[in-house]
């Protein structure tokens, strides 16, 4: 786009008037392939079914897959199997693509629409200390858990609200997994059918759709869009939306959009992804000073000086393991107040930083989540962090770090990183957490860690 027309849309975020819609394309992997290969390849290989010659078509795996395995498996199975595909593809270390850390940085959005039924995106916004409002339709949904956007959404330092379109994951037949699925939910969503969350649509036609990579056949695409406006596509006086997807000039969608939708701008010669980070670098350079890249130093960290535990981990390589580790770290009964956890994602300032110094030299437990690719960092401000911990070992009589492997393997003697490597010379043991997921033994660790910080309080 050129700079006037990112103008206009900045302008547009600014004022609460765009909402984005996000897709399959942006779910890619650290090595940039489709997240959705990797479960649907899961999905086959638990059937002991080979892939085709040709392999799935990218960002369609998971309708290819399941389609497969009709006339084979159980169909009201697969939504379980799904399920738990997604959850493994978490223990081995999934990180939260960057297009979703960025997106859940860019405050103006407060509405947000994906169409996968991940919580990628929630993990995103959650780390940003968004609050998240989740609105689930889904027409089978039991009646108890059905959602819509609240009344007072638009309050000033409410709730993000996001809206799983097609389901969101669980063991059972409640969200999409194949085109029927989808034809299902897109038709429930157009006829206001059970659980259609009709506050949250008619927000949506309310404002500008921001598609990206959503990866839709045509006619769900023609669909969707339909949806969204209170009239016909053809009205000049409806919304406007961007479609961020790289279609070929002759497809007969973009000749569709050109006759009939002539609001929708088509950007088909830009990556999702590249957009998402363009769009990202654009709205950074409005809101912070100088166009800086770093948030502004306008607070303190959340977290106490004197905490039970710190978890410390790579913002840029494991992010989603350290939310999942914090996450257990509630269930075993310790407060927020009692974890130091920076969600940023960005490298801190230097006012941060001599906090965040502060809160290791005053924590009772030092977690450092360690994982091959956070040791491969040929720099990082992680690392300082694990040396001033490291420091403070020759001080030490009691139990104080606890480094937790969040890979698939736990080798950490094959890490070539100084902190690491000290650790293993010292013999300190390494817990295993996969995926930010603490193994029985870990648990086991962390739960008489806990113990005895709470009989400490007591004496």
């Amino acid at each position: 786009m050129k700079d006037a027309a990112w103008g206009r849309l900045l302008a547009m975020m600014r004022d609460g008037m765009v909402v984005p819609v996000v897709g399959a394309r942006l779910l890619r992997d650290a090595d940039g392939g489709s997240l959705q290969a990797r479960v649907a390849a899961k999905l086959l290989a638990d059937y002991e079914i080979a892939l085709p010659p040709g392999g799935l078509t990218p960002y369609r795996e998971l309708n290819e897959a399941v389609s497969l395995l009709k006339g084979t498996a159980d169909m009201q199975d697969l939504y379980g199997d799904i399920h738990l595909a997604m959850r493994d593809l978490r223990k081995q270390g999934l990180q939260v693509p960057a297009p979703m850390q960025q997106l859940a940085q860019i405050s103006d959005f407060r509405l947000l629409v994906t169409l996968t039924p991940d919580d990628l995106l929630l993990q995103a916004l959650q780390a940003e200390g968004r609050a998240v409002n989740e609105v689930v339709h889904s027409p089978k949904l039991p009646t108890s858990e059905g959602s819509d956007l609240p009344l007072d959404w638009q309050e000033k330092g409410g709730a993000t609200q996001l809206l799983y379109l097609f389901g969101k994951a669980r063991p059972t037949p409640l969200f999409a997994i194949h085109d029927e699925d989808v034809l299902e939910y897109a038709h429930n969503v157009i006829a206001r059918g059970s659980h259609a969350p009709t506050a949250f649509l008619g927000a949506l036609q309310d404002r500008n759709l921001l598609l990206i990579g959503c990866n839709f056949p045509d006619w769900l695409s023609r669909f969707i869009l339909r949806a969204a406006r209170k009239g016909r596509l053809a009205d000049q006086k409806g919304g406007r939306e961007w479609l961020v997807e790289p279609l070929r000039q002759e497809d007969p969608f973009i000749g569709f959009l050109g006759k009939y939708s002539p609001e929708t701008a088509v950007l088909s010669n830009v990556d999702p992804v590249e957009f998402v980070a363009e769009l990202h670098r654009r709205w950074m350079a409005e809101h912070l000073p100088g166009g800086s890249a770093v948030k502004p130093d306008d607070g303190e960290p959340p977290t106490p000086e004197s905490a039970m535990f710190f978890v410390s981990y790579s913002r840029t390589t494991d992010l989603a393991p350290a939310l999942a580790l914090v996450a257990r770290l509630r269930e075993l009964g310790v407060a927020d107040n009692e974890i130091w956890f920076d969600g940023q994602t960005l490298e801190p300032a230097d006012r941060w930083r001599q906090r965040i110094h502060d809160g290791i030299r005053g924590c009772r437990y030092f977690l450092p989540v360690v994982s091959r690719a956070a040791a491969t960092r040929p720099e990082a401000f992680v690392f300082r962090e694990w040396e001033q911990a490291t420091d403070r070992l020759p001080e030490m009589n009691r139990a104080f770090l606890l480094p937790l492997v969040v890979d698939a393997e736990n080798h950490p003697e094959t890490y070539n990183q100084a902190s690491v490597q000290a650790w293993v010379t010292r013999g300190i043991n390494f817990g295993h957490a996969p995926g930010g997921e603490p193994d029985g033994r870990a648990v086991d660790k962390l739960r008489q860690l806990v113990r005895e910080a709470r009989s400490r309080a007591t004496t």
